[in-house]
Formats: C-alpha cells, sequence, structure tokens
C-alpha cells in the first residue's frame, strides 16, 4: 500500500499581522498562508482531508502515524524555507518577489509569435532589448516549437537559430536561459553564454543533459508533462491531476539530485498547457501554492496559452493579453517566483503594482492586534 501526505496552503492573508501573526510566509516571499489541508492518499485515491490552521501544524502533525508525519514535517519545512538568489553571470536574480522571464522564439512555427523573429537577427536584438529594458530579469531564448503537433527540429537548425542570439544577448550582460531538450543545444548555449537550461523534458528527452547539468553548475527548470521524451503531450491521464503532477515532479526533482545537481539549483514548472485539459490546468493553477511544499523555486508559463482562448470566446494568441495577466496575479497570489512571458512591459507593470499593495499590507499596523 503506498500512502503518501500533500500539505496544501488553503487561506491566505494580506499580511501575518491580519492574522495576529498566525500565518507563514510562504516559500520566502510576499504571500502569506494561513490554513491548510493535510491530504492523504493511498494507492492513487484520497482517503482523508484535514483543514489545520498554521498554529495547529505541530498538533495535527504529532497525530500522524510515523511514515505520514515525516512527510508532513518535510513538507512544512518546504513550505516556509527561504530560496536563495539566482546568480547568473553578472546579475543577481532574487526569488523573495516575483520575477519576469521573457520569452524570445526563434521558430517559424511557436504557437504565438512563430516566425517574427527567426533569421531576422536585428528585430530579435530588438525585441529582447525591449524586454529587458521593461524590466525582464531573464531571457529566455528557444529554437524549437513544443506545441502540440509542431515538427521535430533538426539539432543542427536549433544551435543554428539560438547560439548566435545568446551570443548577442551575452554581450550585452543580459541574464539568459536556453530552452531546449537536447544536450549538444545546452552545451553549445551555456558556451555562448546562457545562465540556466529550461528543459521541457525535465531532462528525460537526452540522457546527457542531467550530467551535463550537474557538471556546469547552473540552475535548471524542470517542466511537467505527461509523454515521453518525444511527444511530450502524450499520455495526459490522471486520478488527481494536482496530486499526480505533484508525484511526478518529486519524482524528476529527486531524480536531478541523484545526477549530482544541486538541489538549489533546481526550479519547478507544473508545466500548463502540456498534455493537460482545459479542467486539469484551471485545477493546477488553482492549486499552485501546493506545489511550494516541494521546495524548490516555481516557474510557471501560461502566456497566451491555448486555454485563455478556450475561456474567451476562442481569442486568438495575440489577443490573450487579459487573460495571460489575470493567470500571472493568479500565479504571484500563490507565491510563485518566475513567471514566462510574452507581453513583458505589461507582466511586469502588473507585478509592481502587486508589489504595491503587498508592501503597503505589510505596514499597515492597523491591523495589529491592541
Amino acid at each position: 500500500m503506498t500512502r503518501r501526505l500533500y500539505l496544501r496552503p488553503i487561506a491566505f492573508a494580506d499580511s501575518p499581522q491580519s492574522e495576529e501573526g498566525d500565518a507563514i510566509r510562504l516559500a520566502g516571499g510576499m504571500v502569506y498562508a494561513s490554513r491548510f489541508a493535510l491530504i492523504v492518499r493511498e494507492n492513487g485515491s484520497v482517503v482523508s482531508r484535514e483543514r489545520v490552521a498554521a498554529g495547529e501544524i505541530a498538533a495535527a502533525l504529532a497525530r500522524l502515524p510515523d511514515d505520514l508525519a515525516a512527510q508532513a514535517r518535510e513538507q512544512w519545512g518546504n513550505l516556509r524555507s527561504v530560496h536563495p538568489s539566482l546568480q547568473c553571470g553578472p546579475r543577481t536574480i532574487r526569488l523573495d518577489q516575483p520575477q519576469v522571464m521573457g520569452i524570445l522564439n526563434l521558430t517559424p512555427d511557436s504557437f504565438s509569435d512563430g516566425g517574427q523573429f527567426l533569421d531576422k537577427p536585428e528585430a530579435a536584438n530588438a525585441h529582447a532589448a525591449a524586454m529587458l529594458e521593461a524590466g525582464a530579469a531573464i531571457v529566455d531564448v528557444g529554437g524549437e516549437s513544443t506545441r502540440p503537433g509542431a515538427a521535430a527540429v533538426w539539432e543542427g537548425d536549433e544551435l543554428k537559430r539560438v547560439v548566435p542570439a545568446i551570443e548577442r544577448l551575452a554581450a550585452s550582460g543580459a541574464a539568459i536561459s536556453i530552452d531546449s531538450r537536447r544536450a549538444s543545444v545546452i552545451e553549445a548555449a551555456l558556451a555562448a553564454g546562457a545562465h540556466l537550461v529550461n528543459d521541457v523534458s525535465a531532462l528525460r528527452h537526452d540522457p546527457r543533459s542531467a550530467e551535463l547539468v550537474a557538471r556546469s553548475g547552473v540552475p535548471v527548470v524542470l517542466m511537467h508533462a505527461p509523454g515521453d521524451a518525444d511527444d511530450l503531450h502524450a499520455d495526459g491521464r490522471y486520478a488527481d491531476v494536482v496530486l499526480d503532477v505533484f508525484d511526478w515532479l518529486a519524482e524528476r526533482r529527486d531524480a536531478a539530485i541523484a545526477a549530482g545537481i544541486a538541489r538549489d539549483r533546481i526550479i519547478l514548472d507544473p508545466g500548463i498547457g502540456f498534455g493537460k485539459s482545459l479542467a486539469d490546468n484551471l485545477a493546477l493553477l488553482n492549486a499552485l501554492p501546493l506545489f511550494h511544499a516541494l521546495g524548490q523555486p516555481l516557474l510557471l508559463g501560461a502566456s497566451r496559452k491555448r486555454m485563455i482562448g478556450a475561456l474567451s470566446r476562442e481569442a486568438p494568441a495575440h489577443q490573450r493579453l487579459g487573460g495571460s495577466l489575470l493567470i500571472a496575479a493568479k500565479a504571484m497570489d500563490a507565491g510563485v517566483q518566475m513567471l514566462r512571458v510574452h507581453d513583458v512591459a505589461e507582466t511586469v507593470q502588473a507585478r509592481d503594482v502587486w508589489r504595491g499593495l503587498r508592501d503597503a499590507a505589510l505596514t499597515d499596523f492597523s491591523q495589529m492586534p491592541d
């Protein structure tokens, strides 16, 4: 019998004083959680769920059987962990507040901006510069579309697309991520000046990737996708999408650590839109705070995705700004540390207003008890 416990934050406060201190700072960020669900699953089925206030956690854990108590203690510690900053060359990316990762697609067929920057170095340079000027902390450079049904890209073509762009960005002092699942492309991108690896296959596509990332010491994003390394969108069948994705990410995190990747170099992404229905995506977005219990920084990439069109009269990709910003705000309210987006200026503005509201709540001493 397999028993697993999940400690999911379910109630939040603008500040700890609004709960008279009975709230925790979630993942070292600007979000405070005051109530939690202790969920137990046996053989894939949820068998119990208990609501617990922050101040009652110790007593609740003491009532659990030893195997579940050990899991709960680890997750309770993870929820309160403070993540160190990412060092990307000369740039330091703090993870105590939401950061914006701007997308630079050098592809002919990406779902939103395919073809806009492929073989157009001046346009790509201008777009990257605009994102950085608007406040992007990192530019994510990709040369292969991973939308459903996209054709596979020859490794040589991917290298020709991304390496020159990364070299130009590196010369400007930007923090750069390489969005690739091929070890040869990752290696060339790092040599050209990239600082972070964003692998949508979670290091499964190429058996050499994990060793390469471990040796380089750079941070890596591990994203959930249900399919194998060749068709990431296949096999999207779940008993409970939230808990299944949680378990899958835990397994990939542990595999990365076993391969020699330092735990503080691992970032996790629930993979919105990859092998998931609209209902699956919505469930994951509503459950984002749970994923802090894995103990890693979180990245969310939902910008302009199909689910937004499905909820807004089939709006095309270039008309999904409003939905993208709402999802970004949802992620910030959940304590997500990094937002991967197309619309950098608008997202940074939303983030800055969000942060202003949070800062004001922290200094609102009228909420303090007498």
